[in-house]
């Protein structure tokens, strides 16, 4: 199988469908989430809607890379996003993440192979593929936090 295949297989499993790994993904942890959990506060923790926007956030950045546009997210405005309101904005978010995520992985299992090894935006940044591991990983890393204040919020 071609290595951008097995790369989107990965990113959809953090995502979408997956349970290797975290033994769930974002699609399964966030689909029994109510807006009122999802922005309940806990201490100084981002909330899991937070979390989720700031994921998608840069789901739609690399995308955007992906479709010909520029590389315009910035770090600095990684967790700026506004509240979560209502069921609607919760559910909202959320199908927008998944539409992103499959638009992504087809991009990913598409990618010829070379192209994973070209330059990605700027050679600060290393290759199309170091980009799309590191966004796999940067999902697992929040995906560990956001099981942790589910369980925090369920068990208040």
């Amino acid at each position: 199988m071609e290595n951008s295949k097995l790369i989107a297989i990965r990113f959809k499993e953090v995502l979408l469908n997956g349970k290797w790994v975290a033994n769930t993904n974002y699609k399964d942890l966030l689909s029994n989430i109510t807006w009122k959990q999802a922005t309940n506060k806990i201490g100084s923790l981002n909330t899991i809607a937070i979390l989720t926007c700031h994921i998608n956030y840069y789901i739609e950045g690399i995308l955007n890379v992906f479709e010909g546009g520029l590389l315009e997210i910035r770090d600095k405005h990684s967790f700026d996003f506004p509240q979560v309101k209502s069921e609607e904005d919760w559910n909202q978010l959320l199908n927008n993440m998944w539409r992103n995520a499959e638009r992504f992985a087809n991009h990913i299992e598409l990618m010829p192979e070379e192209k994973l090894k070209d330059t990605f935006v700027d050679k600060k940044y290393g290759s199309y593929q170091r980009n799309i591991e590191g966004m796999i990983e940067h999902c697992y890393y929040h995906l560990g936090q956001i099981s942790l204040i589910k369980k925090m919020i369920m068990e208040s």
